[in-house]
């Protein structure tokens, strides 16, 4: 039979199973918040970041002559047991927790100090040693800790998304570099407009892609500005003097980054702009990769009826019950992603825009959020570059057909003939259902031999394909 053990809080008494990690403050939000089905160790950056924060703390009040060394000591190697995952099912607030992440900070305050008391060879819930509010909460506030855990988790998390969006981006320059002479029917409004090159499409594909990774190495960058120390309200009060300086540079070794202080910590407590930009990046740069995602279903559509100017990779059968069918399933799970990023970045907006006075208690909405976009785009970004652009192979014959079959050329007659007559032109070869070309050949107005000619011209007229330009402006290496 399962043994239980009772702990006391100022509400009263609450049963709790005798092998869990936790204490009252974590079984009440377990009744409490049953939400979202994702714990806080659905995350690992989220931990990390949390109890990374507990062990710098815990050296920067030994430091101070607040907290003995045996007491320091058995909090930092309980965060880093903790670290390690070895105690995540331990970790069991819900990331939408109600309390503005004063649930999430007891969860992580009482694991610690119950891990504490089992290395030191004590009970659960004896807190004689390492009490979860006086020793391992020693000079913070649920309202510093949490928005510095947090951003300190989206910086990292941030990794990955990088790294998927520069492979994307350089897999979009190997297929410019591969398809740079092949021609193309350019469109807009899906309509035949000028010739172009595929390596030019993509080159755009690739500079987009180059230019929002700058955006949010940029954004990234900010998140190292926390407001830990600010104890509850930005006073600092509830903390010694020297604490902040300390806990920031213990912080920053054990972070491994820059990490500093809100300018004003007022400021970082109240508002989490940088949160809703960053967010609202993360959406930019995902409809950007819907958009191209839609161009790719667009052009490899068919392959008999439709353009079939591109042929994306077969991955998997299109269809239960149409043989040999082919869908492009990566584009739109791509798609699918950047519905769901959108959605999120909504959710993000709302929560950054109702902190109320001196702190924001939505934080755990818009960490959960955020956290989910960054996964969601880095998955997306990911899955794009390998299962669909790195095997993406260009159609050169459809391609061809569609553009010399079009009024594209069009446009390179117009400095000789002008524009009305070559209107005149295109109106004939579509009244007559005849390919534009043939009745400009036919009006002695060009001769077949000289289409490649004019195609290379008023397509290198229109400037290189290549997306060096963008890559230099933005200082974003393609390696």
């Amino acid at each position: 039979m399962a043994t239980t053990r009772i702990e006391k809080d100022s509400l009263g008494e609450l049963e709790l199973p005798g092998d869990v990690l936790f204490g009252i403050n974590t079984a009440r939000s377990l009744q409490n918040f049953p939400i979202s089905g994702r714990t806080i160790a659905s995350f690992p950056e989220y931990v990390d970041a949390f109890v990374t924060i507990k062990e710098a703390a815990a050296l920067a009040n030994h430091e101070i002559g607040c907290l003995p060394a045996d007491k320091a000591d058995a909090i930092q190697a309980a965060c880093r047991e903790i670290r390690s995952g070895r105690y995540n099912a331990h970790l069991v607030v819900d990331m939408l927790e109600g309390s503005g992440g004063t649930s999430t900070n007891m969860n992580f305050n009482e694991v610690i100090a119950n891990v504490a008391a089992k290395m030191s060879g004590r009970e659960i819930s004896d807190y004689s040693f390492v009490h979860p509010n006086d020793h391992v909460n020693l000079g913070q506030s649920t309202n510093d800790v949490m928005p510095s855990a947090m951003k300190l988790a989206i910086y990292r998390a941030m990794s990955t998304p990088l790294q998927t969006l520069r492979q994307l981006a350089n897999s979009f320059g190997k297929r410019r570099e591969e398809y740079a002479s092949l021609f193309r029917l350019g469109r807009t409004c899906l309509q035949d407009a000028q010739p172009m090159t595929l390596g030019q499409a993509l080159g755009g594909y690739e500079a987009v892609v180059r230019r929002h990774l700058a955006q949010l190495e940029t954004l990234r960058a900010s998140l190292l500005a926390i407001p830990l120390g600010a104890t509850a309200i930005g006073t600092g009060f509830g903390s010694r003097p020297g604490y902040k300086d300390a806990v920031f540079r213990h912080l920053g070794e054990l972070f491994d980054a820059p990490v500093d202080g809100s300018g004003n910590p007022f400021d970082g407590l109240q508002n989490l702009d940088t949160c809703a930009r960053l967010s609202g990046e993360l959406r930019n740069t995902a409809n950007t990769l819907w958009k191209v995602a839609n161009d790719f279903v667009i052009l490899s559509s068919g392959p008999a009826g439709g353009l079939a100017e591109i042929t994306l990779p077969s991955v998997q059968a299109g269809s239960s019950i149409m043989p040999g069918k082919v869908n492009p399933v990566i584009p739109m799970a791509v798609q699918q992603a950047a519905f769901a990023i959108t959605g999120n970045d909504a959710t993000v907006a709302l929560g950054c825009q109702q902190g109320l006075l001196e702190i924001n208690h939505f934080e755990p909405v818009v960490c959960d959020r955020l956290l989910d976009s960054i996964r969601l785009l880095a998955a997306a970004a990911d899955i794009f570059a390998r299962r669909c652009v790195d095997g993406l192979v260009a159609n050169e014959d459809v391609s061809l057909k569609h553009l010399l079959a079009s009024s594209a050329l069009a446009t390179a007659l117009v400095p000789e003939l002008g524009y009305a007559q070559v209107s005149s032109i295109v109106r004939s070869s579509l009244s007559q259902q005849r390919c534009f070309l043939d009745v400009a050949v036919e009006k002695g107005l060009l001769q077949r031999d000289e289409v490649l000619d004019v195609l290379k011209r008023s397509v290198d007229g229109g400037g290189s394909s290549s997306s060096k330009g963008s890559k230099e402006e933005n200082g974003v290496s393609s390696s």
